[in-house]
């Protein structure tokens, strides 16, 4: 079956096949890998021919992942060292405490407090680093994603309950802040079973980074083998080229919630708190 735009995931599955595929030499297993059927997000069958198959594998090796894809960067004009669904997440854990001070928001007081104040008490915590975001940025982002609005279709969202058949159907994933030790801001990194609700696994880190998240993810395999899909944020960690072509090697469908929609691992939600 022919395709004009295979997915970065089915890209990378067809890559990921060389290293085992039989041959001598690169260009054979390109060759046996052309002979191949591969299978896309939706269960499609697929074969590509070689010469598509070594394009790809030079694009990757000169470019990584970004150029697989002939077309503009998607992240064109974006912020690339940190997303909004993380300036979301370091809002969220600084909004009580200015909560705190102001009690009675209908007194002559402002709220939502002004973005100045929420970034200087990011930064001061340990919820942002200034490397990551300038002042001004975080302003920009939070005005055009409006990160600071409340969501009125959230409380009247209809939310449909869902569950897996299956144990290993489905993984939901996430990050939660953790107490400060030694002045640095721990982050738990955990692993839910959509089916059991079973915590794959979960661990404590000083950094939150690729690194950690691999360590993490390698630990929940070993422990509870490899699930079907992966639902996740867009946090960097998760959107990573390494996290990618990790679950495209071991066949793994990752998914990611829309920005702003922490309802949709409700259930690695519902384990944090």
């Amino acid at each position: 079956m022919a395709v004009k735009n295979p997915s970065i995931y089915l890209k990378m599955k067809v890559l990921g096949a060389i290293d085992i595929a039989p041959g001598r030499t690169r260009d054979q297993r390109v060759r046996s890998v052309a002979e191949m059927t591969f299978l896309d997000e939706e269960g499609n069958q697929y074969r590509f021919t070689w010469r598509t198959i070594q394009t790809w594998y030079y694009r990757y090796k000169n470019y990584g992942i970004t150029g697989m894809d002939a077309s503009p960067r998607a992240d064109k004009g974006k912020p690339r060292k940190i997303t909004p669904e993380e300036v979301l997440e370091a809002i969220n854990q600084a909004l009580p405490h200015f909560r705190q001070k102001e009690p009675d928001k209908n007194k002559n007081h402002t709220w939502p407090p002004n973005k100045t104040a929420i970034y200087r008490f990011c930064i001061e915590k340990g919820l942002l680093q200034a490397n990551q975001i300038a002042r001004n940025t975080f302003s920009r982002m939070v005005e055009k994603y409006e990160l600071l609005k409340p969501d009125p279709s959230e409380s009247n969202k209809r939310r449909l309950a869902f569950s897996m058949q299956y144990a290993n159907q489905l993984w939901q994933a996430d990050t939660m802040f953790g107490p400060h030790i030694g002045g640095k801001q721990t982050k738990l990194i955990a692993f839910i079973d959509d089916a059991s609700r079973v915590l794959c696994h979960g661990e404590f880190f000083l950094e939150e980074n690729t690194d950690t998240m691999i360590r993490a993810l390698r630990s929940a395999f070993y422990k509870r083998g490899l699930p079907e899909q992966l639902l996740v944020d867009n946090g960097s960690i998760y959107c990573s080229q390494e996290i990618t072509l990790i679950c495209a090697r071991v066949g793994c469908i990752l998914r990611h919630t829309a920005v702003r929609d922490a309802s949709a691992k409700g259930k690695i939600e519902r384990f944090f708190r």
